[in-house]
């Protein structure tokens, strides 16, 4: 898994409305909550974004923003989407196949899916915060609002 303090590898991805959506246009201007889940239309992923949608200005604002990447097709992700409710980017990493995920080091390359891996990238494309969640457990989402507002007193740390 990639570590807290190097540079977060670059992506070009498309989210559930098939526009792109790439991590480099955020340098400079935002950090980025970046959050790994295995599939679309599971129960864990599904707890997990209920609640990250019930908290969303707790994540997402002028300066933060929530980018959510798993290997399910961008059509997957607009009828969950929509279903559910969620506002914030699914961004597909479905071709090359995982590919987002294997770069952060979160591919499960048996099972083919990311793991439930977390970063948070501060405005110069730096991990700041990294986490990997067993796939069957879902995330405490306090430990991301705590590494958020500790971004901007230096602090930074690795979870998992």
């Amino acid at each position: 898994m990639i570590e807290v303090g190097e540079k977060a590898p670059g992506f070009l991805l498309r989210n559930q409305n098939n526009q792109e959506v790439a991590l480099e246009s955020y340098r400079g201007r935002a950090s980025v909550l970046l959050v790994f889940y295995p599939l679309a239309f599971t129960n864990t992923c599904q707890g997990e974004f209920h609640e990250l949608q019930s908290r969303l200005d707790d994540y997402q604002n002028a300066t933060v923003q929530v980018l959510t990447v798993s290997v399910d097709s961008i059509f997957s992700h607009k009828v969950w989407a929509d279903r559910e409710g969620f506002t914030f980017p699914l961004l597909a990493d479905f071709w090359p196949h995982g590919a987002v995920a294997r770069a952060y080091g979160v591919l499960d390359e048996q099972r083919g899916t990311a793991d439930r891996g977390t970063f948070i990238i501060d405005r110069d494309g730096i991990i700041r915060f990294a986490e990997r969640q067993d796939r069957a457990r879902p995330r405490d989402q306090s430990v991301w609002r705590e590494a958020l507002a500790s971004l901007g007193s230096g602090h930074h740390r690795k979870v998992g």
